[in-house]
Formats: C-alpha cells, sequence, structure tokens
C-alpha cells in the first residue's frame, strides 16, 4: 500500500520496511515523523482509520497514544518548573497537602515524574470508569499508602500517573492539566496535540484495535506485589479508548489524542535545546534534570531492566537495544508508538499506529523503524 506525505532520499529503506508492514498487514494506519533542528526530513501516513477499512488515515487522523501521553504529561511539569511554578527535588506536600498522608510526606516530585514514588495505581476496588471522575481518582491516590519505599526502585506507573502529575499542575498554575496543555504547549507550538479528544474531532480519529493479552499471567502473580496491585488497580481494557467517555476524560498517563508530525515538532523543543521557532519552553538547565537519573534496575511492574530519568526514560540497552547508550530520552505507548529525542544531533523522531502490538515497551515494528533511523543518522 503506498504512503503519503515526504521524506528525504536517505530514508528510502525507512519508507519501504513502513509500506511493507502496512502491506501485510501488520500495520493496519499509522505515522511517523522526523525533525532535525525544525526540518521535518520524514513525514510520512498511511493504511486505515478503521478496522473495516472503510476510512484512510488522513494527514490530520489523530489517535489515542496511550502512554506516551505520559511524555506530554511530563513536558507540562517541566514547563512549571521552568516558570518558577514546581521545584522536581520539592515534597510533593509543598503543592497538593493531602498526598502527604499515610506514609508520603517525603515523596518528592521527581518521585512521581520517575515512577518511584509507589505509588503506581489505585487500591481496589477501582475500575477503568473511575479514572474518569479526576477529582475522585486523584483524592483516592492522596490518600492511600505507597506500595513500596519511594524512591528505591522504579515500579511503572501505569495508569495513574497523568492523575498524579496532573494535580501538580493544576494546583501549580491553576489549570487543568487539559488546558494547560493546550494553552501553554499546543498552542504556542501549533501543534495538534490535546489530552482527551474534543467532540469536534471525534470524526478524525482513528479506531483502536486491541493487542494480545499482555504477556502476564495476573492470576498467579502475589496479591501483595506491586505488579498485580498496578494491573488489577483498574484492569487495563484497550476497548475503553474507542468510548466517547474515555475521549472526553482528563488521563494524563493514557488518552493523549495527536499524531506524529504533532509529537516531532512538541518534542523538538527538548531536542533543540527549550526553544522551536521562537517560542521558548525551557532552558537547557531544565532539560538537563530529564537526565538526572532516579533509578536502573528491574522495574518492579513491568520486570524488565529499565532506566529513568525525571519525566522520561534513559537508554537501557538490554532491554532496547536499538537505542544508543547516549543522551537520548524517550518513552512510548501500549502496542508500541513512541517518542525519541536526541539533543546531540536536534533530532525527534516518533511513530504512531492504531493496530496494537503486543507487549508494553516499543514493538518489533517501531524497532525496525529505529533501528533503520539510527543508522542512517548515524546516531
Amino acid at each position: 500500500m503506498p504512503t503519503s506525505g515526504h521524506h528525504d532520499n536517505r530514508f528510502d529503506q525507512l519508507r519501504t520496511i513502513f509500506e511493507a508492514n502496512l502491506d501485510s498487514g501488520e500495520e493496519l494506519g499509522a505515522a511517523m515523523s522526523i525533525d532535525i533542528d525544525g526540518e521535518t526530513v520524514v513525514d510520512l501516513w498511511g493504511g486505515y482509520a478503521d478496522a473495516d477499512r472503510t476510512r484512510e488515515w488522513e494527514r490530520d487522523t489523530i489517535i489515542n497514544v496511550w502512554s506516551t501521553t505520559k511524555e506530554i504529561s511530563a513536558l507540562a511539569v517541566l514547563v512549571c518548573v521552568e516558570r518558577g511554578l514546581l521545584d522536581v527535588y520539592a515534597p510533593v506536600a509543598q503543592y497538593w497537602p493531602e498526598f502527604g498522608e499515610n506514609g508520603k510526606a517525603g515523596i518528592e516530585v521527581r518521585h512521581l515524574m520517575s515512577h518511584t514514588s509507589g505509588v503506581s495505581g489505585w487500591d481496589q476496588p477501582f475500575v477503568v470508569e473511575d479514572m474518569y471522575d479526576t477529582e475522585k481518582a486523584t483524592a483516592r491516590l492522596a490518600a492511600q499508602a505507597p506500595w513500596w519505599e519511594p524512591g528505591t526502585a522504579s515500579g511503572y506507573h501505569a495508569q495513574n500517573q497523568g492523575h498524579l502529575l496532573g494535580e501538580l499542575v493544576r494546583r501549580a498554575s491553576g489549570k487543568s492539566l487539559t488546558q494547560f496543555v493546550a494553552d501553554e504547549i499546543a498552542a504556542p507550538l501549533g501543534t495538534d496535540l490535546q489530552i482527551g479528544a474534543k467532540p469536534e474531532d471525534d470524526d478524525r480519529i482513528a479506531e483502536i484495535i486491541p493487542p494480545p493479552p499482555l504477556p502476564i499471567d495476573i492470576a498467579s502473580l502475589d496479591p501483595d506485589s506491586p505488579v498485580f496491585k498496578t494491573f488489577t488497580g483498574p484492569a487495563a481494557n484497550a476497548e475503553a479508548a474507542n468510548t466517547i467517555p474515555w475521549r472526553r476524560a482528563e488521563l494524563g498517563a493514557l488518552n493523549g489524542h495527536t499524531n506524529a508530525r504533532a509529537l516531532a515538532r512538541t518534542f523538538s523543543v527538548i531536542s533543540r535545546g527549550g526553544t522551536v521557532d521562537g517560542v521558548s519552553l525551557l532552558s537547557e538547565k531544565t532539560i538537563d534534570l530529564i537526565f538526572d537519573q532516579q533509578s536502573r534496575g528491574v522495574d518492579l511492574v513491568l520486570g524488565v531492566p529499565l532506566r529513568f530519568g525525571i519525566g522520561f526514560a534513559l537508554p537501557e540497552p538490554e532491554t532496547l537495544p536499538y537505542l544508543p547508550d547516549a543522551r537520548i530520552c524517550f518513552w512510548g505507548g501500549w502496542g508500541g508508538s513512541m517518542t525519541v529525542m536526541f539533543p546531540e544531533h536536534k533530532t525527534t523522531v516518533s511513530y504512531v499506529m492504531n493496530k496494537m502490538a503486543p507487549g508494553i515497551i516499543g514493538s518489533d515494528r517501531s524497532a525496525a523503524y529505529l533501528t533503520e533511523i539510527v543508522r542512517v543518522l548515524d546516531l
């Protein structure tokens, strides 16, 4: 299936790989974009926006990007840090007093941003729909105890990190996370990016095609373990992303709606030193915080070696061998989407899709794309 868009000739093989995945059905619909110091050298899209293949993936198609949303929420926090509204080394309770309850007084902002707070989900009973009530959901998190000693290890805050960071943004700025992203990030940069989705955008949202079940036998796990508690508080449901209540909610860990072009431009803020086309959101000092390593080891929830800075993951060759062990930051979404920043090369790469692949961190498809990109650019 031919793709639309454009690319520099040096990325001919990348386009061939992309089109082959579309032709084989490995991809249903997808897009990718590469920004190098403000120049879009790849902007490709193709395939279908729905399972029945009745809607083609268009230039302005947007998709729920799952945990790639966490990067957006982290950027919002860093913008607040840049403006002096938050300090990543300060206690969360300094801004959100209620959060200090139940043994959490010492948890710092950086712990929420690096998945090391011990609060990686909600105590049961808690279901997906309970996340939609932001006020109640954040109050629940403020009241509960951490599941391990904060700061000692990472345990992926799979579905609740957006509520935690969103409440910090709200307390610090007076705006909801959704509004802050719209006003302070998307509007100045002119990017098609939002937390949730507005009703007028429903007709251009691609349908999520759920993946095979997670490769985790939940029933066999220790019910007191962080992995069991995280993946049952609440139990994830990919189908929920296709519903209107999901789209209207503020799920800063899960329901960003955007495309690859918008993500590449947005996160080029990090790759390009904080300023994009005259819009300054971060300083080099604030960007340096991202690379302040907070944890390295087997994640208590995902069960694989991970390395976290503040707000983003850092390269961990054992888990993601296709990313060079260099000054790189990234994260991705359930099913395989990824956005990766290479500040030393002023390069930003983003890939999104609607047919979710197995696993949680990247996919065979994203690995193939990034391997080729790294080869071409000699990153």
